[in-house]
């Protein structure tokens, strides 16, 4: 697994190219935005494009989606069955699903937003805005964080401590790190 990290200065958000090496394709995380960084990690490494996964429909999210969509054709999975008029494969609850030779597992955390989705490809769990290094994502009420502060002890933070957390802003953390210092998670 190759990872490349783009960060969207325009709105302070990550984006992930997640490279099999083997197969000679790749998935593309949160396109926030396209440029020529981005495409050049896709040309230079000749990766086929296979799918876009959404961690949720917020704008700095999946703003460039219109775009890729008209250089490639990836297959795009998200919560959401519809973003930026794209249709998507919708995801439901938990679950797992193969693209690019990678196993990706999902799971549903609502709280942030309602369609909020973790995407975990080997060691690394890409979690958009529900969990950043040292905090939560904001939430509309004060359901919506119980909500997220359930779903992420239930379904994250009993897993191993070394899995790495790839948000969608700020750097990035591991869930040991997480329950040591993110006074955010307790209930």
């Amino acid at each position: 697994m190759k990872l490349y990290f783009h960060y969207a200065s325009d709105n302070f958000s990550n984006c992930y190219l997640v490279g099999n090496e083997m197969t000679g394709q790749a998935v593309l995380i949160d396109p926030s935005v396209i440029d020529d960084k981005l495409l050049e990690h896709i040309e230079k490494n000749k990766f086929s494009l296979e799918a876009v996964l959404i961690t949720h429909g917020h704008k700095n999210h999946s703003q460039a989606l219109p775009t890729i969509l008209k250089i490639y054709n990836p297959r795009v999975y998200a919560a959401e069955t519809e973003i930026k008029e794209a249709k998507t494969k919708g995801l439901t609850g938990d679950g797992c699903f193969q693209e690019a030779g990678f196993n990706i597992s999902y799971m549903s955390v609502p709280g942030h937003s309602p369609d909020s989705v973790l995407f975990k490809i080997e060691q690394v769990v890409f979690t958009g805005d529900s969990i950043l290094a040292g905090r939560l994502g904001k939430t509309s009420n004060n359901y919506g964080m119980r909500n997220l502060i359930t779903n992420i002890n239930n379904k994250l933070l009993n897993q191993n401590e070394d899995l790495i957390l790839m948000p969608g802003h700020g750097p990035p953390s591991t869930v040991g790190a997480e329950l040591r210092y993110n006074t955010d998670i307790l209930l």
